[in-house]
């Protein structure tokens, strides 16, 4: 149990034996630097359940601790403040119970647990993935790591968007003006090649518009009645209707982009445990809309579509089923959550990625889950986040106007070799362990970039301000890193044992963020929020570059000192290590 625990449930022990008044919670900050102690409560929320003076219920519990908690030696009261000063002896041993600890701040899941599903990147197979995927699949995959540390068995998904009118339009600019170029016969990535026939589509459809407006259509006229557009809507049909050939083409042309895709995720540094895709996903649902109609949660208007009245939860009505029987994206949506649980039955709830303009989506698709009666339905979280935009304006696929994942990648690590070498710190390295270091740090700093941030917050992205060696930067986090490895690798003695010290201030304050861990991964999983991470390891840096700079460490003169710093330095080092892994950052030994 952490210090924090222990006050809490003697705060609440201390207000019934003092007050005869249960309180639910207690509130704690860390206590400010001006005054003496190392935890403060919180007095004025407890006002709520005993009206008084704040600073005489600060004594009175004050008291009531340092009689009750052996770790508590002292305690000052400054207006509704609560300072507790902790024995240096508690510090000491909590850092000898976490040193060896080789998995501290991580649970491992229980047996009966269920496992949570974790759906990110979704890409559509018309076009290569972008700065906004790049958002998606580091918070997803982020989520998912966090999720698992915090003792939940994790799976991590996504659906492949590979049908639809989209696809048909990059088929048949291939087919109409490719000729039958492939990503051997190019060089290009798969992926890349597609997307490319996806903005030819829409050169060359813009063209007929306007040949058709100059002939005297109406704009909405022209757009609806350009031949290109009617043929990729034949394929369509064609597509749906099983047309070998057109079929064949499909498959071709989407293996092309997952081939391409596979890629971009390697390098990226992200997985996937299994696969789920639209063209076998899309006439799931359904049978659920019959079921649904039966037992009351659906009714038919007289054109013959299915709604689903949400008004009396304070939304619209939300059409399940068109009056021809075919189904909307809710409809899939029903069924593959469905299905998901059918394919894995300990899954118990579900994390959704996607972007905040779908946020009322998802508000129906869950609240629809519950009427249908799924327990389940009761774990389902929309990892709803901002968008990415960039200092020259907002992206357009259609118009090739997008950042591509994988030019912004090279362009981190160009930036990155460009900052290091106007450093010259790289003396001694191979041109191979160069070009691996400028990676590292260049992706630690779009990785960390993007997920400092909280993620229902919009992102302005500065690739060169990334990759910054000072301030709240992934680099300035991964040279932190290596400076430690710097010490360990310069500790030529023994210092394995375990030591009795009394602790510098600085010792102590760092003990302080290094307790927070746990906590910190708990808080980040409850809230699917990499940004805790990352600002709690940013805070553990700039304690640690304190203790740094104000206290020896290879220098100490007294060796159980010494033994002691370089083991608080090397546990300092292991937790960014372990931080930054559920980020999926890399740190580098050197720098």
């Amino acid at each position: 149990m952490s210090i924090q625990n222990s006050i809490e449930t003697k705060v609440k022990e201390g207000f019934l034996a003092l007050y005869n008044i249960e309180i639910p919670s207690v509130e704690f900050q860390a206590t400010r630097k001006e005054f003496d102690g190392d935890i403060t409560v919180v007095v004025f929320p407890l006002l709520r359940y005993k009206k008084g003076n704040p600073v005489q219920i600060g004594e009175d519990l004050g008291k009531y601790l340092v009689e009750n908690i052996t770790e508590i030696t002292n305690f000052n009261v400054v207006k509704g403040f609560l300072n507790l000063v902790i024995d240096d002896s508690f510090y000491t041993k909590l850092f000898s119970s976490i040193n060896k600890n080789e998995t501290y701040g991580f649970v491992s899941p229980k047996a009966d647990d269920k496992a949570i599903m974790v759906e990110y990147s979704s890409p559509n197979t018309n076009k290569p993935l972008h700065l906004g995927h790049v958002r998606n699949n580091l918070l997803g995959y982020s989520v998912a790591e966090i999720i698992k540390a915090a003792g939940k068995k994790v799976y991590k998904t996504q659906i492949i968007n590979d049908r639809g009118i989209h696809i048909c339009k990059s088929m048949l600019a291939w087919e109409k003006f490719g000729n039958g170029e492939t990503p051997e016969s190019t060089g290009l990535k798969g992926d890349k090649l597609v997307g490319n026939y996806y903005v030819k589509f829409d050169q060359e459809y813009k063209k007929e518009i306007a040949k058709l407006i100059s002939e005297g259509k109406t704009e909405e006229e022209a757009k609806k009645e350009a031949p290109l557009l009617l043929e990729a809507q034949q394929m369509l049909r064609n597509w749906e209707a099983g047309d070998e050939k057109v079929v064949t083409l499909w498959k071709t042309m989407n293996q092309w982009v997952y081939d391409g895709f596979d890629v971009t995720y390697r390098n990226m540094g992200v997985d996937f445990d299994n696969l789920y895709f639209e063209s076998n996903t899309y006439l799931l649902g359904k049978d659920v809309v019959a079921q649904g109609l039966e037992k009351g949660v659906f009714y038919k208007k007289e054109d013959g579509s299915v709604w689903c009245d949400l008004t009396e939860e304070g939304l619209d009505e939300k059409i399940v089923l068109r009056s021809d029987g075919t189904a909307v994206y809710m409809t899939q949506d029903i069924g593959t959550a469905i299905q998901r649980v059918k394919d894995y039955e300990d899954v118990g709830g579900m994390v959704y990625t996607v972007g905040n303009e779908q946020d009322y989506h998802f508000q129906v698709l869950f609240l629809i889950l519950k009427k249908l009666g799924f327990d389940w339905a009761k774990q389902l979280h929309h990892l709803s986040y901002g968008m990415v935009d960039l200092p020259s304006g907002k992206m357009k696929s259609r118009e090739g106007t997008v950042v591509d994942a994988d030019d912004l990648m090279v362009e981190m690590t160009d930036t990155a070799r460009t900052i290091s070498e106007e450093l010259g710190k790289l003396d001694g390295y191979s041109d191979e362990e160069k070009e691996e270091l400028y990676k590292t740090i260049g992706l630690g700093a779009l990785k960390y970039f993007i997920l400092k941030v909280d993620p229902k917050k919009r992102i302005l992205f500065d690739p060169k301000s990334s990759v910054d060696f000072q301030g709240n930067t992934g680099p300035f986090i991964q040279y932190t890193y290596a400076r430690i490895q710097s010490i360990i690798r310069k500790a030529d003695f023994d210092y394995s044992k375990s030591v009795t010290i009394e602790l510098h201030e600085k010792e102590k304050e760092l003990l302080k963020q290094l307790e927070l861990y746990p906590e910190t991964v708990q808080q980040a999983a409850a809230n699917y929020s990499p940004a805790i991470i990352a600002n709690y390891t940013y805070d553990l840096v700039k304690e640690f570059n304190s203790f740094y700079q104000n206290v020896s460490i290879l220098g100490e003169e007294n060796q159980d000192k010494k033994i002691f710093r370089v083991q608080l330095a090397d546990k300092v080092a292991k937790t960014i290590k372990s931080a930054f892994s559920l980020l999926g950052i890399n740190v580098p030994e050197r720098m």
